[in-house]
């Protein structure tokens, strides 16, 4: 297992491979400089889950914690950070259409002295570094409070436009004012910074709660006429988000990509024929409104990244057969596959007896090169990847990345997959 020294020394002899993303095909390959293999890892802010690492830290304590995180990655020949920029409908750069989150300081709205995403950027492109913006589209708060909220938040401004559940305030995806908003929300970072990426996670509509009810009935009464159910209309609401946004994604700065981070499992094979071979608890089609599969079909977005959170042989969905289904899914459509991984049950006592294995995660890789059409990994989360309780990030990196490949922006590069008809 690489100590920290050792990483860096490797990294020095080891040289770099570099790569564009143009050739981000077959990222599973062999161990090393596979063509454009995306490393990445997450960065979550909401609830400070990994930066900053309390509220209220001055902007120098934040920056340096920010930086630690990007030198860790390079250190670990990562080549991507996912960098959450908008976690509760407000934001961590000057918004003119949000608040300032309240992860920097504590209260929302107020000015932390500095621009965490500015900053970000630039930081992340000085080492090489992808930064991939993301954002959650629909979660307002994590309570159910609105007087909690700034008196000029939005939701405050609007309130028919929120809707309490399962102790979390969320925008109503049925409002079609809403989902105008959400996008010019995101797409303000777009226009003002240099990214390589808006990212979105597995939120759309909200998990389910038992025995709470989403209330959309007005909603559904006003805009559902057509839909064969409530479900039907409820996924084109998140069908229509994820098209308009990769729209105006693509107007504004063509070389910026689109890419979703759900939830793995679209449906058991039990539910649909088109399924995975999973006994999974939540289906993304039927539980949280998220066509995923028709994203990628649709070519809408320009990489899936499914959280394939399981370990290899898990009894109700097995990553190898979660992985696979993935890999035919995307097969031919253009679209990127990269996998989720869940570093962070990697040492947790509370974890299944594969996840206390300092080698499991370093076997999703390998399975990986079996596939052509994964172009790489992205681990949960930061303070994993800085802990890295039982070495198992270490591991990845001595038995997978033994060079460094650096991702550099093509920004002539062309997407075939996107505008092509509707399948």
């Amino acid at each position: 297992m690489l100590g920290a020294a050792g990483l860096v020394a490797a990294m020095t002899s080891a040289g770099d491979a570099v790569a564009s993303p143009m050739g981000r095909r077959g990222g599973g390959g062999r161990p090393g400089a596979a063509p454009g293999q995306v490393r990445g890892m997450w960065v979550a802010t909401v609830a400070n889950i990994d930066w900053p690492s309390k509220p209220g830290l001055t902007a120098a304590r934040q920056e340096a914690e920010l930086f630690a995180y990007l030198d860790r990655a390079v250190e670990l020949r990562l080549n991507a950070v996912v960098f959450q920029v908008r976690p509760t409908a407000d934001a961590l750069w000057p918004s003119p259409h949000e608040p300032w989150a309240a992860c920097l300081t504590g209260t929302q709205g107020k000015d932390p002295g500095w621009d965490p995403l500015g900053t970000a950027v630039r930081a992340a492109h000085d080492r090489s570094l992808e930064l991939h913006a993301w954002f959650n589209p629909y979660r307002v708060a994590n309570h159910t409070d609105p007087t909690r909220l700034i008196a000029s938040h939005p939701a405050r401004l609007n309130p028919s436009w929120v809707v309490p559940y399962g102790g979390k305030l969320y925008y109503n995806p049925g409002l079609p004012e809403v989902r105008r908003f959400v996008q010019d929300a995101m797409l303000d970072a777009v226009r003002r910074y240099d990214i390589d990426a808006v990212h979105w996670d597995d939120y759309f509509y909200p998990y389910p709660v038992a025995g709470q009810t989403f209330d959309d009935d007005a909603e559904f009464e006003r805009y559902g006429g057509g839909f064969a159910d409530r479900a039907a209309w409820r996924r084109d609401n998140i069908d229509r988000l994820v098209r308009e946004t990769a729209e105006r994604i693509r107007q504004i700065k063509p070389h910026v990509r689109f890419g979703i981070s759900p939830f793995a499992v679209w449906r058991n094979a039990a539910t649909d024929p088109l399924g995975s071979d999973t006994r999974a608890g939540v289906e993304t089609y039927d539980d949280l409104y998220a066509d995923t599969r028709k994203w990628v079909k649709e070519g809408w977005i320009d990489y899936i990244c499914p959280q394939i959170y399981w370990h290899i042989g898990q009894a109700a969905a097995d990553y190898a057969k979660v992985l696979a289904w993935w890999s035919r899914t995307v097969r031919g459509t253009g679209v990127d596959l990269y996998v989720g991984e869940a570093l962070y049950k990697a040492g947790d006592p509370a974890q299944a007896d594969p996840w206390q294995d300092p080698a499991e995660l370093s076997r999703h890789l390998t399975l990986a090169r079996d596939h052509a059409e994964v172009g790489g990994h992205v681990f949960f989360s930061g303070k994993s990847v800085m802990a890295d309780r039982i070495g198992a990030m270490r591991r990845v990196v001595a038995d997978h990345y033994t060079d460094r490949v650096r991702l550099y922006p093509d920004r002539g590069r062309t997407y075939p997959h996107r505008g092509r008809p509707p399948r």
